[in-house]
């Protein structure tokens, strides 16, 4: 489901006149408009559905005049637990197709250009293209027990969608690097010290905190949220370009094909297995 957007955040050109989405939800409450990922049981995992979906939100929430403001959050104990593995399984046995591929960068990209400004909340677990769901969003607070993970050269995969240039833009270039290459885990205090998140919440603070930010962000002025987004977004653009993103999806399949990363990957993946057997 591609979604052509102006240079950089335009509105969308997809205008659904209903949206039924099965693993999130969308509300609108006046000037503020809510997402919630809603696979709980999976810890909000994406699977090819949810990304589809997220693309579509951002659309339907492009259509809806009055919302200035989108809170983003998730149902459950973790924001999201990265790419659902059980399909990450299924591309290694063959679905390799480029639009596939290419479906994560579509999403991000998609979120990074809605209309109106967005305000994310990350607890628990935020893996791999949780990170860049949150990267895309314009605020971000997190819970202080929030754990961060960019497993992807664990995993045998680049990180694609866009990834490393929005990182390098929040992040800068070495650190970067260390989280990209060393797959370490990192704690909310360092996405703040780092700049990543901009509020830190108690675990039990973080949902009023978040909606208390979102808010107060819906009662500017909308002309003024809307150009200071977009000015950003340009300036961002100039600083690290994203325009080459499209060729991630190339990396992602010629990884799938290289027999260093096709057995990183399968030594992942025996590892996590091994590690939720019962013991004794």
């Amino acid at each position: 489901m591609p979604v052509r957007r102006f240079l950089v955040c335009g509105m969308s050109t997809l205008r659904p006149a209903s949206f039924e989405p099965t693993t999130l939800r969308v509300e609108v409450d006046g000037s503020l408009g809510t997402l919630t990922l809603a696979r709980p049981e999976r810890l909000n995992a994406m699977s090819r559905t949810t990304l589809e979906e997220l693309i579509a939100a951002a659309a339907w929430f492009d259509a809806q005049p009055a919302v200035r403001v989108v809170l983003v959050q998730a149902e459950g104990r973790a924001f999201c637990a990265g790419f659902d593995l059980a399909a990450f399984s299924a591309a290694e046995r063959g679905d390799d197709s480029q639009s596939g591929a290419d479906l994560g960068r579509q999403m991000v990209e998609a979120v990074e250009c809605m209309r109106a400004l967005t305000v994310c909340a990350l607890q628990g677990h935020v893996v791999g293209g949780g990170v860049l769901l949150a990267a895309a969003c314009d605020l971000r607070c997190a819970a202080r027990d929030a754990r961060f993970l960019i497993p992807e050269v664990d995993l045998g995969i680049p990180l694609a969608w866009g990834g490393i240039p929005r990182l390098v833009r929040e992040f800068g270039p070495a650190m970067t690097r260390d989280l990209v290459l060393t797959c370490r885990p990192f704690d909310a205090a360092e996405a703040l010290a780092a700049r990543f998140v901009n509020r830190v919440f108690e675990s039990g603070e973080l949902a009023a905190g978040a909606l208390a930010l979102a808010r107060g962000m819906a009662a500017r002025p909308a002309l003024l949220l809307e150009t200071t987004k977009r000015q950003v977004a340009r300036a961002s653009e100039d600083l690290v370009g994203t325009g080459h993103a499209h060729g991630d999806a190339d990396l992602l399949i010629q990884a799938r094909a290289d027999a260093d990363c096709r057995a990183a990957g399968a030594a992942y993946m025996a590892s996590r297995s091994q590690r939720r057997k019962p013991q004794g």
